[in-house]
């Protein structure tokens, strides 16, 4: 025990001046902290049961108020506790607050009593632990009070999309193989109320040579996670049905979540026609990728696969598009921010680089898929190599004579460039009208509209002409 008193020796009153030697061991052993408070409530001497402080400035408290060791709050409850023990009983015992230079104030629960010379001798215990516990358990309710609403509202959702679905659900055990669950659309399905269901063993309601099938798409579901479309008919004439099954976990438990719809002959060619189109995907010429909202892809079809000389499909799950599509680190960044504000993307021009370093030249499409959970992006791409490789020659050098006319503008006067440009037109249609029709005059001044005497005297202005005799051959 340390002992300030000792520390500043004055003529002040110790505990062992005012009780026995065990009544100060038993005090010091049962409390922090121990005052020695005079009539005027001046405290006289501090006592504590450990080698330091357990309260930030307490040393100084001596020679103080009591009153003015505590926060404002506290106050009332120090004059209590000096009030209730002057007057000869013991005072009820009091929390009061210090303040702490660390920050937070310092909880301590005082019991107060009057001794013989009239002092006052209070005793604290500091419940800073067990106003962290108090805290923790706090933080801890409110916490499971968060959990518990949130799954109040998760379950309330799930309720509500349960018994509003069209198709039939049906939670089953997958041990006891009893159902736990059924949606009201389940209920009409079976003609059976929905609390009769509960309990019953599946599969039910079944014509009696489909009951295979069903075990068979519930042990597949097991298995694999996911099992369906079957086509199941059902007893006593109700038609028939297209089953689906998923297994998951729910805390111990394996169930399964069977999904029965009622099987039309739209059904069928609705599900025909989405299995054709995406045979159709799979098989189309063009390129098409699916990648999430950052551009790394989901799937790609045998075309892209073709394009970035892949092997397989899973060469390329989980990479950036921009590995094989445009200029590394740049096309597919301006491409995903166009997607973010317009949506689409219309005959971007790109290339595709393949993994042995194959280039083709392609157009490029996209449109952003918003979805609220996992948004993704269609990427439509058309190899144009072909395309561009099919220009005729002629075209391509008529294209280049323009362009070099062009940068002639602002030396030579425009009547001028016009003349030429019509010229150099001329001369090469009329160069084109002799290709094809396999240098037959006659047949290309027809080609033309012209007569062959206009083409003649063209073939000698452009330097075409050949001998006298070759025309008169013509």
């Amino acid at each position: 025990m340390t002992d300030s008193a000792a520390r500043n020796p004055t003529d002040r009153p110790a505990l062992s001046d005012l009780a026995p030697d065990w009544a100060a061991r038993l005090i010091t052993a049962t409390s922090e902290v121990a005052l020695v408070v005079d009539r005027d409530g001046v405290v006289r001497h501090v006592s504590f049961s450990g080698t330091e402080a357990p309260i930030d400035g307490a040393e100084a408290w001596i020679g103080r108020p009591w009153v003015d060791t505590v926060t404002i709050e506290s106050r009332p409850k120090i004059e209590l506790l000096l009030k209730e023990s002057a007057g000869g009983s013991s005072a009820r015992r009091r929390q009061v607050n210090h303040p702490s230079r660390a920050g937070a104030d310092i909880p301590v629960a005082y019991n107060a009593v009057r001794a013989e010379n009239g002092a006052i001798i209070a005793v604290g215990r500091d419940l800073r632990t067990i106003s962290a516990l108090q805290q923790r358990l706090i933080d801890t309710q409110q916490a499971m009070e968060r959990d518990y609403w949130r799954l109040r509202h998760v379950e309330t959702r799930y309720r509500l999309l349960f018994q509003l679905s069209t198709d039939a659900i049906i939670v089953v055990d997958a041990d006891t193989m009893k159902i736990v669950d059924a949606s009201g659309a389940a209920a009409r399905l079976f003609d059976i109320a929905t609390e009769k269901l509960i309990g019953k063993p599946f599969p039910l309601g079944l014509a009696a040579d489909q009951t295979r099938a069903m075990e068979d798409l519930l042990s597949a579901a097991r298995t694999t996670g996911h099992a369906g479309d079957v086509r199941i008919r059902l007893s006593e004439g109700r038609g028939e049905t297209l089953a689906s099954a998923s297994c998951f976990r729910q805390e111990n438990l394996t169930l399964l979540l069977v999904r029965l719809s009622r099987y039309t002959s739209s059904t069928e060619a609705t599900v025909s026609a989405r299995a054709k189109l995406l045979e159709l995907v799979e098989r189309a010429p063009d390129a098409l990728v699916i990648t999430d909202q950052d551009g790394d892809i989901l799937t790609a079809n045998r075309a892209f696969l073709d394009l970035a000389q892949l092997a397989t499909e899973e060469q390329a799950k989980g990479r950036s598009l921009g590995n094989w599509v445009g200029r590394p680190g740049a096309d597919l960044n301006v491409f995903l921010a166009t997607l973010k504000k317009h949506t689409v993307v219309r005959l971007a021009a790109s290339s595709v680089r393949g993994e042995h370093g194959h280039s083709s030249e392609i157009e490029l499409s996209a449109v952003a898929l918003p979805d609220d959970e996992s948004p993704s992006i269609g990427f439509v791409m058309r190899d144009v190599g072909r395309r561009v490789a099919t220009v005729p020659h002629g075209a391509r050098d008529l294209t280049k004579a323009v362009e070099e006319l062009t940068t002639l503008v602002g030396r030579v006067s425009l009547p001028t460039l016009v003349r030429d440009t019509t010229d150099l037109v001329e001369r090469h249609f009329i160069e084109a009208a002799l290709e094809l029709t396999g240098d037959n005059r006659t047949t290309a001044a027809e080609v033309l509209g012209l007569s062959r005497q206009t083409l003649y005297v063209k073939l000698r202005r452009h330097g075409l002409s050949g001998s006298d005799s070759d025309a008169e051959a013509s």
